[in-house]
């Protein structure tokens, strides 16, 4: 009888308040996001599971139990720089005509761009595997074509073929085919953008 009301020693000595548990668990989570940032940005384009925990100080076993598999990995990174970036897409236009926010909008995502190019290449190359992933990568461009097409007269927004020109000069692959391909400099890659992107501009008829 003595037994059953001895005090459960585990619970009273192990005991942790449920915050200071989630505390901890989203320490241990952003590490791991962190990690995957920390080894894709210095060049590993594909760690495995194993890198990660290693660069994160924790078990390979903690990297499976916050993520199922390396692709919510992922999709977590994607989602902490769509966060990251947010602002940046949301902040006001400093410019009055459509002309000159297209350069404002090369200006504005060669920042952005920046920022994310091995990540989002580190992602590109996991996409074709990963339906998920995939999703992303489309759900990526439409917001590309969405953020342009929102600054442009029906005119220009309407006509495929200048829609197209400006969708390519302002997106995410002509500015990796510049910076790693080409290997020009973050400015270099920007000028050629902003000075094709005014060639064109000059000759599409239409609202200032």
């Amino acid at each position: 009888m003595a037994e059953k009301n001895k005090p459960d020693l585990k619970i009273v000595q192990a005991g942790e308040p449920d915050d200071g548990r989630k505390a901890r668990s989203q320490r241990s989570r952003a590490q791991i996001v962190d990690a995957l940032f920390a080894l894709v940005e210095s060049g590993d384009m594909d760690p495995s599971a194993a890198r990660v925990a290693e660069e994160a100080g924790v078990g390979l076993r903690t990297v499976f139990r916050h993520f199922e598999d390396m692709d919510g990995l992922y999709r977590e990174m994607a989602e902490r720089l769509e966060a990251e970036i947010l602002p940046v897409v949301m902040t006001p236009w400093t410019t009055e005509t459509w002309r000159e926010r297209v350069i404002e909008l090369i200006e504005r995502r060669a920042k952005i761009y920046e920022r994310i190019m091995p990540l989002k290449v580190a992602s590109s190359l996991r996409r074709f595997a990963s339906p998920q992933l995939g999703y992303a990568y489309r759900r990526f461009l439409v917001m590309e074509r969405a953020g342009l097409k929102g600054i442009l007269p029906a005119s220009v927004a309407e006509d495929e073929i200048l829609l197209g020109a400006l969708e390519l000069l302002t997106g995410f692959h002509a500015w990796r085919r510049l910076r790693q391909d080409q290997e020009l400099s973050a400015h270099q890659a920007k000028e050629v953008l902003i000075h094709s992107a005014s060639k064109l501009l000059k000759d599409i008829d239409g609202p200032a």
